[in-house]
């Protein structure tokens, strides 16, 4: 399979310049002016090698069979162009970053949804600074005091309770 030639970038400059960050835009510019300049480079030749002109060649050198054999060994001269073994790992991992990005975005929204419900909650309950106590056990009974069902000791924290087991200690397996 031969090389296709280059007739312009696969790269699409203007939506790559919209997700650039500001403090990066002079390495972009950069990175830009070098593929600009090769692209040039490249077009700059023609698509095919000019041909040889075996005859003048043959006018020209006095050895004998010389310019026959290099013609023969030039015409038996192919160059293989290497096999693309890359592009059907990149296309799957493209796949699988794709489906995770899709899975995150899926798992974004049902976080967003979830904190929305939240937040309505919260701006449904009394201000705190005008709740009593009765008021916050109905707004939050996991975290209210409550001396019946779960007795706690001063200071009522977490941390000062006897069944408290830090998350950093070590487990005792």
């Amino acid at each position: 399979m031969a090389a296709k030639r280059i007739a312009q970038s696969s790269i699409n400059w203007a939506a790559l310049s919209e997700r650039v960050p500001e403090h990066q835009r002079g390495t972009y510019l950069a990175f830009k002016a070098m593929s600009d300049n090769y692209l040039r480079r490249v077009l700059a030749n023609p698509e095919k090698p000019p041909a040889i002109d075996w005859s003048f060649y043959k006018q020209k050198v006095p050895v004998a069979g010389m310019v026959e054999e290099f013609q023969k060994q030039y015409s038996a001269l192919t160059i293989p162009y290497p096999p693309d073994t890359v592009k059907p790992q990149l296309d799957a991992q493209e796949q699988q970053v794709k489906s995770d990005i899709e899975k995150f975005k899926a798992e974004s929204n049902a976080r967003i949804s979830e904190y929305k419900k939240q937040l309505a909650h919260l701006e449904s309950l009394i201000p705190f600074d005008q709740m009593t106590m009765e008021d916050y056990r109905d707004a939050f009974p996991e975290d209210a005091l409550d001396p019946i069902n779960r007795p706690t000791f001063w200071p009522h924290n977490k941390e000062e309770q006897l069944d408290y087991v830090a998350k950093d200690a070590p487990s005792s397996h």
